[in-house]
């Protein structure tokens, strides 16, 4: 292209030397179309002008007409759309003015774009109508197509569902009447997304599923990602549930009105990560009901704590009220309710506020702490509202002390305590409790959680009872796939930025562990996505050591080796959640030492990240990270858990002792360093000399 651009130029100073004007004018017009080409709208800009101004100098209205639409188009490239706007106006002017249908069309094409892009959606839509009139006036069937294609995404924006299908539907027969399957694809993925906001999740997969097959076809990767992600029936069912939680909500609250608690606390399980309850039925066959009559529910409190040795909370949140039910040893049911004065807000943003200003004192105000396990992660902390702005009155669990650990504990431990007679604690939280860092909390005598008792989450009681359930043969016994720093030199140097800094820490805490289990371990080039997923769903445990997304958990590994010599793209390397919820897993165990895997966005459903992932795709425990982890603090906390393992003690246990051995340590006491380590699911124990025989 470098060449194509000195001959235009040398045609520049032929016309010049000849004084041709016209000549001139063409050579200029086709500089700009070339730097378009190559990326460089500000150098087109400025050939166009040039083309413009010999335009007007000759009175050549065609000539203006097309310096225009070239100078609509290089900046709305550049984003300046309003500007954009303005030329592209200018262009229709002047093709109205000549007759030029065609150039009319394009026109209104480019202003609905541009419109679009200013969130002006229904001067998109006015503009994209004239242009469709156009097209179907010329005969032209492509451009009416995809004119179809922008009214159904516009209405889809606007929230006129009806119109937007019509629409979708327009352009899916003419892509079929034309034979273009890409346009057929893109038709049946937008018609999925439309479908999929009304609710019609059955009818959104059948589009979805017709997309990708198409992407199939074509081989197109990015296609068939897209496709893949609106396919999740997971994801469609959450959406599902969320919006239905509020009729359980609403029922428990009667319940507790009318004085009902055992069967206020079954219908509030029953609201509680249903979609996740489904993706363990699937993975494990099971034919246990997960909901029915109140009384059904009632009657099956004791048979989903069977298995827990200790005592059990769960919480609810309503309004201002922290509901607390705490089932003992003996299966009794207590309750206790902590109100809660704020003025900002409920029990839930006050619970938030306590979680960032938690996540601030555990971590350090200034963030002091070793993110290198951390992928792509951009700070979200907002300013903290003050003492007065918190509404801190009498009666307020935060009047007593400034210490968001010990405002925690008065809020949710306090009030139950009495009830609390074993050393285990199973949790089943709600809202911003379910990423809290409870092995934090401080008691009045500044004692942690974590020092009285061991704890474990789940997403809800059936969860368990399900767990419990799965059949004895399913989790395998034998086998391990350990993962430490996986190599992405290949996709930092192709994008030249260190993004994902080496973890030798990763690699060093896998090596130990290999060499308990006498397991070679995937580390560098090694640990692929693709190895990884081969051996997955074929061992008793995992652990994997790498960079972790801080707002899903999501893991990065190393990119396939297909990809070597072109650039990564996402699905090379980062290990989502699609991908673990497709896997098969037998593992007892998974553990993910990498920054922020217990996170996700919180629902009715806990926190769908990858740790959920995990837990539905038939691990039966999870162990995951809150925040951010020091590579060096967990090389010495894995190597205390695994010891702890080894010597036939649970994983509750072996991570109850693995924090108590940092927080005795002189370089690792603080909570930054041991607490945001949580354990999700059962409390498995492990056979080292069985899980070190080949799987």
């Amino acid at each position: 292209m470098k060449t194509v651009i000195e001959i235009i130029k040398q045609d520049v100073l032929n016309a010049k030397e000849l004084g041709d004007r016209v000549g001139e004018g063409t050579a200029y017009n086709n500089l700009g179309t070339a730097y378009c080409k190559l990326g460089d709208f500000n150098e087109a800009i400025e050939y166009h002008k040039q083309h413009l101004s010999i335009a007007k100098e000759l009175g050549d209205r065609a000539g203006e007409e097309s310096a225009y639409h070239n100078l609509g188009f290089a900046t709305y490239k550049l984003g300046d759309f309003n500007q954009a706007i303005e030329y592209l106006r200018q262009h229709l002017s002047i093709a109205k003015e000549l007759g030029d249908k065609a150039g009319e069309g394009r026109a209104c094409y480019h202003l609905g774009w541009a419109y679009y892009r200013l969130h002006d959606f229904n001067q998109a839509i006015h503009y994209y109508k004239q242009n469709l009139s156009i097209a179907k006036e010329l005969g032209d069937s492509a451009d009416e197509g995809r004119t179809y294609n922008h009214l159904g995404v516009a209405y889809h924006k606007l929230g006129d569902f009806n119109q937007a299908i019509e629409y979708h539907k327009q352009h899916l027969s003419i892509a079929k009447e034309l034979g273009d399957r890409a346009d057929e694809g893109r038709a049946y993925n937008n018609l999925g997304m439309v479908y999929h906001k009304l609710g019609d999740f059955n009818q959104a997969i059948e589009y979805h599923k017709q997309h990708l097959s198409i992407a199939k076809e074509l081989g197109d990767r990015a296609g068939k990602g897209r496709a893949y992600n609106h396919e999740d029936k997971d994801e469609l069912k959450v959406t599902f549930d969320n919006a239905y939680h509020r009729c359980y909500d609403s029922l428990w609250r009667t319940l507790l009105k009318l004085s009902k608690i055992d069967e206020a606390l079954c219908i509030a399980d029953q609201g509680r990560a249903q979609a996740l309850l489904d993706l363990i039925k699937l993975r494990y066959g099971s034919q246990l009901a997960v909901s029915g009559s109140v009384e059904a529910a009632k009657s099956g409190i004791s048979e989903m704590v069977t298995d827990i040795s200790g005592s059990t909370l769960f919480v609810a949140l309503q309004g201002n009220a922290v509901n607390l039910w705490v089932i003992g040893k003996d299966r009794n049911v207590q309750f206790r309710k902590k109100e809660v004065k704020y003025r900002l807000g409920d029990a839930t943003d006050y619970l938030k506020s306590l979680r960032k200003r938690a996540y601030e004192e555990v971590r350090g105000r200034f963030r002091v702490v070793c993110e290198n396990r951390t992928l792509d992660e951009t700070s979200t902390e907002q300013e903290l509202p003050t003492a007065e702005e918190r509404g801190e009155e009498t009666g307020n669990p935060s009047q007593s002390d400034e210490n968001p650990l010990r405002q925690f504990y008065e809020c949710i431990i306090s009030p139950i305590s009495n009830f609390i007679k074993d050393d285990e604690l199973v949790i089943v939280p709600d809202g911003p409790l379910c990423l809290a860092p409870f092995a934090a909390f401080l008691d009045s005598e500044s004692k942690y959680l974590s020092e009285s008792m061991r704890l474990r989450f789940l997403p809800s009681l059936m969860c368990m009872k399900l767990i419990n359930a799965s059949p004895e043969e399913y989790h395998q016994k034998s086998g391990a796939l350990l993962v430490g720093n996986p190599c992405l030199e290949a996709f930092t140097t192709l994008f030249g930025e260190n993004k994902f800094s080496p973890l030798p820490f990763a690699e060093k805490e896998v090596k130990m562990i290999g060499e308990m289990l006498d397991i070679h371990p995937l580390t560098g080039k090694e640990a692929t996505k693709a190895e990884v997923l081969k051996r997955i769903g074929s061992v008793a445990m995992v652990h994997i050591a790498a960079h972790g997304k801080i707002d899903t958990g999501e893991i990065a590994l190393a990119p396939n080796p297909e990809r070597k010599y072109r650039r990564p793209e996402e699905q090379d390397f980062r290990l989502t959640i699609p991908d673990v919820q497709s896997a098969k897993l037998r593992a007892k165990l998974v553990v993910l030492s990498c920054s922020h895997s217990a996170q996700g966005k919180v629902s009715s459903e806990g926190v769908v990240g990858i740790a959920r992932a995990f837990l539905g795709a038939g691990a039966r425990s999870v162990l995951a990270a809150l925040w951010s982890i020091d590579d060096e603090a967990t090389v010495e906390f894995m190597r205390s858990f695994y010891q702890h393992l080894k010597d036939g003690n649970s994983a509750s246990v072996s991570l109850n002792r693995a924090m108590k051995c940092l927080r005795e340590s002189e370089n690792f006491n603080s909570p930054r360093f041991w607490a945001p380590f949580v354990l999700i699911g059962d409390d498995v124990t492990l056979d080292f000399g069985q899980i070190s025989k080949e799987s």
